[in-house]
């Protein structure tokens, strides 16, 4: 990261949650300087995801690290095949250590079908499961999967108690009104400053302010003006100014939602 450029970040008074970032992904001797630019501009917790066998202690281990840093258990629509009876038990295992929030990331990915569909049908089932039992909410990737995350989820709906966030929210407007109707919130990224991402906005504009929460999923989705570089936490105060001018509220309202919203959702 360029610290030369943090002082072109707007700061706001309200504090600013990090819902769903890959601090796995960053090159290791990044990390410090990430944290240090993301505090400097507002952020104060930060959910780092897990989406493999490979990073589920990783990511553990990241949150370990620093009091401000969270984490998830679980396993990406992408990398299904490898789901096991085994890895369930490593999976809820580790979603019983103090700094896990949430089971995620889990879903269905029918956009790049890096696993078959019923591999991926069946780990998300197994792993709303999960999330039942262990009384945590989900974190939820879908993509060109409407029909089936909808399916999915109504069998669980009523079993998951923390319900829990579709992540990057891309799909259909008519299944972000279903999300919302189950008590699901919807997160929001870069992608809402994107010059072709009217449906995303479409989406937020429906939905209601008690129902967003934030996120970066750095290092990917760089929001504009900073599109083209690796994403980070810092670069949220961007995706604030652009969901308070859809939503048309001042910023800080909207982060002072968000803000809630994500500390009812997680902590």
């Amino acid at each position: 990261m360029n610290t030369t450029k943090r002082r072109d970040i707007p700061r706001f008074n309200t504090p600013i949650v990090e819902t769903h970032c890959h601090l796995d992904y960053l090159e290791a001797d990044a990390l410090g300087e990430v944290l240090d630019a993301a505090f400097e501009a507002g952020i104060e917790r930060i959910v780092t995801i897990s989406v493999s066998a490979d990073n589920l202690d990783t990511v553990r281990d990241i949150a370990d690290s620093h009091d401000a840093i969270w984490c998830t258990q679980g396993i990406h629509p992408h990398e299904a095949d490898s789901w096991t009876t085994d890895l369930g038990q490593r999976v809820t295992e580790g979603s019983q250590h103090a700094r896990v929030v949430a089971i995620g990331e889990i879903g269905l990915d029918y956009f790049y079908e890096h696993a078959d569909r019923n591999a991926q049908l069946n780990a998300f089932d197994a792993q709303l499961d999960l999330a039942a039992q262990q009384d945590l909410p989900v974190v939820i990737h879908t993509r060109e999967a409407d029909y089936d995350t909808r399916s999915v989820l109504a069998n669980h709906s009523d079993t998951l108690a923390r319900k829990g966030v579709i992540h990057s929210f891309t799909s259909s407007l008519s299944l972000a009104e279903y999300c919302l109707s189950e008590g699901f919130m919807l997160g929001f990224n870069g992608i809402t400053t994107f010059r072709n991402a009217d449906n995303v906005r479409e989406v937020v504009d429906a939905t209601p302010v008690e129902r967003i929460v934030l996120e970066t999923d750095a290092p990917y989705l760089t929001p504009v003006p900073y599109r083209g570089r690796p994403n980070a936490p810092c670069y949220l105060p961007f995706i604030a100014e652009k969901l308070a001018e859809i939503k048309a509220l001042p910023v800080e309202e909207m982060l002072s939602h968000a803000r809630d919203n994500s500390h009812r959702l997680f902590f």
